[in-house]
């Protein structure tokens, strides 16, 4: 199209201008919202279980949905974003050959989950994700991962999944958990990580203020090796060679509530780490390279309305920008022994994201609309290559309806449907002297509903949707220092998804049971050329049918949960070559059971045994599909909470001593990546 985007969204510029004050926030069902996960409302919230779980939501919208606090995690000191999610269950995380750290939810990747802080997207930007290995979640107070039908609110490219980090996003008396909060660990090889927040909370007649402040530092040399994994350097030591880490991140947070409702909000963090990136032990030419510098700081400003009364009846309005800013460098290396640099590449991120979002009650239901504008610019710099500028708009306007239908129409008491229909567009007006390609547009929708069973202990919810993905700038021109030819023609991805499920409380017993099917068209995947280097390409559609299965249950002193993930996904293309044909990385078993008890003198003991099934992955010097044997790992851990007495504004204190992978097994991320072997650690909290 030969327009601009820019001058394609006047018209929704100014709709969206007359939908957000005609579409403010709810009030019939506003104090049913306040427990939510918004946008997608929860009609059903299983109760909290309080020994390290994450629980099962169900959303008015249909879609499966999991909330984790903290607090409540298996977490070293300073935690990224990357060991919260591995410590969820129903998605893996697993690392790539540039070593960044990456989710898989239902046999989607990485570019096709956003992850939303406080409402702003962080997976924007040149590659349209994050590297979860170096995100920091000092600063965070929950995550909540919906698997499958996000809300046609949620943004650009919400097409696979969306997983939600909450900062400064509830009430500040529910943001204050103390005055300090102190914790340290340090494991048999020497790496440590530490981690130190503090908070106030001011009452006043006025309104309520929060805020804290804090940050983490962690290093490592190296990581085990499992023994059974040879090294990449004959006769070298048992760490993994080039695995180093050093990371340091810093936050602060604030949010004032008045008397009346309305709120602003600030969350700002950053980082800045150097780290090695493991070669891979598969390929005779793996990439040798290490990240001599890298830092972001992204901060997020919002406020809101609270609810109001309107002419039409209750609702809200409220506005988000967020500034995200970042630069990486990457050295790479003649050998192995990783002395002598032959070249490099460099780049320098900003991207600005503006957010408007409204509800207001429809009669009994609710409206809400949605509008994400983004821009991200990128400079890169090659050595040799000389510096190339790359820009990327992106836009999504969205409005859902959420209605009860309560027993009419013989619908049974506690049904609710929900309706939503998006606009998405892109287009990339710098391309680094590349012709840039077209302006894009595409339509997104979902229909979901979720109905009580029985005495409301029971939840029946599930949907249907279509969402579109647009290319990111890197898969369109980055050549990724030679290894990738590019491919500035990729057209989007189209995905359309079903979900059924049900999600239950009875007794002590917590679950969730959920079937899938997703249709992935034109899906962009990496081919091998045969001599070492890959092109993306748009293959004809990869599909994707699972059920996921989810427990937890408490008894007295016990605690046992367990999740299970049975999926089959198929690359479907006539054109593709026969070798190629097969999905990477997509297990077509993966679970998690954990069991915890409280023994003598308040000692809590758990174990934790995760399986991966069978895998593929594509072999680049053989240009054909390679086995990856299925893996089995045991994590086990001992604590006890003491109070202390004498620790001024400490009012807990943990001990914890833990064995990761304390059978030394070999389970692989990727092909020639495995996991860390055994590792023993102690760790210290005061809270």
């Amino acid at each position: 199209m030969a327009r601009s985007l820019c001058a394609a969204l006047a018209p929704l510029l100014s709709l969206t201008s007359l939908t957000s004050l005609t579409s403010l926030a709810t009030s019939a069902t506003a104090q049913e919202r306040q427990d939510t996960v918004p946008p997608d409302s929860t009609v059903f919230e299983v109760k909290e279980i309080t020994v390290r779980v994450a629980r099962p939501l169900a959303t008015a919208g249909g879609a499966a949905a999991l909330i984790a606090k903290l607090d409540s995690l298996r977490l070293a000191p300073s935690p990224t974003l990357a060991e919260v999610l591995r410590e969820m269950p129903l998605v893996r995380v697993r690392v790539n050959s540039r070593g960044e750290l990456q989710p898989t939810v239902r046999g989607m990747e990485s570019r096709r989950i956003v992850v939303l802080v406080d409402g702003i997207p962080v997976t924007l930007g040149w590659d349209n994700r994050a590297d979860l290995s170096v995100v920091p979640l000092t600063a965070a107070r929950e995550v909540t991962l919906i698997r499958g039908l996000s809300s046609v609110l949620h943004g650009p490219n919400a097409a696979g999944g969306v997983v939600k980090v909450g900062i400064a996003d509830a009430p500040p008396s529910l943001l204050y958990t103390g005055p300090i909060k102190l914790n340290a660990g340090l494991d048999h090889l020497g790496s440590s990580a530490t981690e130190l927040a503090a908070s106030m909370l001011f009452r006043r007649e006025a309104g309520v203020l929060f805020i804290g402040g804090g940050g983490g530092y962690r290093k490592r040399s190296e990581f085990p090796r499992p023994s059974d994994v040879p090294p990449a350097v004959p006769g070298a030591g048992a760490d993994r060679l080039n695995s180093d880490i050093e990371h340091g991140n810093g936050f602060v947070v604030g949010r004032y509530e008045s008397g009346g409702g309305a709120w602003a909000a600030l969350s700002s963090f950053g980082f800045r780490a150097e780290k090695g990136v493991p070669p891979e032990l598969h390929v005779l030419e793996p990439r040798l390279w290490r990240i001599p510098k890298t830092w972001r700081w992204v901060t997020v400003l919002s406020g809101g309305t609270g609810w109001r009364d309107t002419r039409w009846g209750e609702g809200d309005l409220e506005a988000r920008i967020g500034l995200d800013f970042g630069e990486t460098e990457i050295d790479t290396y003649e050998s192995l022994a990783y002395d002598r640099i032959t070249g490099g590449e460099s780049g320098d991120d900003r991207t600005l994201t503006f957010r408007v979002l409204g509800d207001h009650t429809l009669g009994p239901g609710i409206l809400s609309g949605a509008l994400t504008l983004a821009e991200t610019r990128h400079v890169e710099v090659l050595d040799p290559g000389g510096q190339s500028t790359f820009r990327q708009r992106l836009l999504s306007f969205g409005v859902e309806i959420e209605e009860p239908l309560g027993g009419a129409g013989g619908h049974p008491p506690g049904t609710r449907l929900s309706l939503g229909l998006s606009v998405d567009g892109s287009d990339t007006p710098e391309t680094g002297g590349q012709p840039p390609g077209d302006v894009l547009w595409d339509w997104g929708a979902r229909a979901g509903v979720t109905t009580a069973l029985g005495d409301r202990g029971v939840l029946a919810h599930g949907g249907l949707s279509r969402r579109v993905r647009f290319p990111s700038l890197r898969e369109l021109y980055s050549g990724a220092l030679g290894r990738f030819v590019v491919n500035p023609d990729l057209d989007p991805e189209v995905l359309v998804a079903a979900e059924l499920g049900v999600t239950a409380r009875i007794g002590g017993l917590e679950t969730q049971a959920v079937g899938f099917h997703q249709r992935l068209s034109d899906a962009i995947v990496r081919s091998s050329l045969g001599d070492g280097r890959f092109q993306r390409v748009n293959r004809d559609r990869t599909l994707s049918t699972g059920l996921e299965l989810l427990a937890n249950y408490a008894w007295e002193r016990l605690w046992v949960a367990g999740d299970l993930t049975l999926q089959n996904v198929e690359l479907s293309d006539p054109t593709a070559p026969a070798e190629q044909r097969r999905s990477e990385y997509q297990p077509w078993v993966a679970g998690n059971l954990a069991v915890r008890a409280s023994t003598i003198l308040g000692i809590q003991a758990g174990v934790r045994l995760s399986h991966i099934g069978r895998q593929y992955c594509l072999h680049p010097d053989l240009g054909t599909d390679v086995e990856l044997q299925s893996s089995t790992w045991v994590d086990l851990e001992v604590s006890r909470v003491f109070r202390p007495s004498g620790a001024p504004g400490a009012r807990r204190a943990e001990a914890i001593l833990a064995l990761d992978n304390s059978t030394d097994a070999s389970a692989f991320d990727q092909c020639g990546l495995p996991q860390p072997g055994r590792i023993l650690r102690f760790q210290l909290r005061l809270y």
